[in-house]
């Protein structure tokens, strides 16, 4: 196999309670499980394009984009990162008809595992995909919010009693903490409940759900891969977990590098 393209995230989706990878590089789509156990090799081609405008940029901003573009896309804005400073009713979104389409859509807060239980937030229709680019290994739906600001709320709540982030070198390495979200659920929902009340949001009754990663072995020592400082990056794919190829060489965060333009060899 060799591609050449730029390349995006990649996409994600849960079989059968195991992660599913395939990786966008120009037109086409590799399948990344299927390359876990073989030898594989990356190469830049000095070449980035920004995924909205197409400007040749020296960095790729904001999973992609060229800095210009990262002040006027709304996909870029603090509240994509922060709902609750959702400013859509203030008349200032950067884009009023992709605020209105995006924020306004059921969301949904949620209990991962990831080095050890967090709080998130996500669109109803990507819950699966964003559990397994976080690498979490259990997660659990909790509430269920009309917007994202309202949503927002409830996570600043929720974060007076839970972490919002990930150790990703523990994440990585698969040193994860045991925990019943179950039980945290229903302690955290004493907790908020009058945030739950004034977002009339809806709780949840859902299973956990455990999730699989398509790795042979998980590294020891975390050592990051930069295509800025290594163009040419080599190695057994010895697993993907997030948003990460785990190497024998080191471990590469694909999404740091979308809208590269690599050749890929296996």
């Amino acid at each position: 196999m060799q591609l050449s393209g730029h390349i995006k995230m990649m996409n994600t989706s849960l079989e059968v309670g195991s992660a599913k990878y395939s990786l966008p590089i120009g037109e086409n789509l590799i399948d990344m499980n299927a390359v876990v156990g073989k030898h594989i090799e990356l190469k830049y081609n000095d070449v980035i394009l920004c995924a909205n405008c197409g400007v040749r940029t020296k960095k790729s901003w904001s999973g992609g984009y060229c800095f210009p573009c990262t002040q006027v896309l709304a996909r870029c804005d603090l509240c994509i990162m922060r709902p609750e400073t959702c400013h859509y009713s203030k008349g200032t979104c950067r884009e009023p008809q992709w605020g209105l389409n995006y924020c306004f859509q059921p969301t949904i807060i949620y209990l991962a595992n990831t080095s050890k239980p967090k709080v998130g937030v996500t669109n109803k229709k990507r819950l699966y995909s964003r559990w397994i680019e976080q690498g979490a290994v259990s997660a659990l739906p909790i509430i269920e919010a009309k917007s994202r600001l309202d949503s927002g709320k409830i996570e600043v709540a929720l974060k007076q009693f839970v972490a919002d982030k990930t150790n990703w070198r523990n994440m990585l390495k698969n040193e994860v903490e045991q925990s019943n979200l179950s039980s945290l659920k229903e302690t955290l929902l004493g907790e908020i409940a009058g945030t739950i009340k004034e977002t009339e949001a809806t709780v949840l009754s859902d299973d956990e759900v455990n999730i699989n990663y398509p790795v042979l072995k998980y590294p020891t020592k975390v050592v990051s891969l930069n295509f800025d400082k290594t163009p040419i990056i080599t190695g057994v794919l010895e697993g993907i977990k997030g948003q990460y190829l785990l190497l024998d060489s080191g471990v590469l965060n694909i999404r740091k590098f979308s809208s590269y333009h690599l050749t890929i060899s296996s």
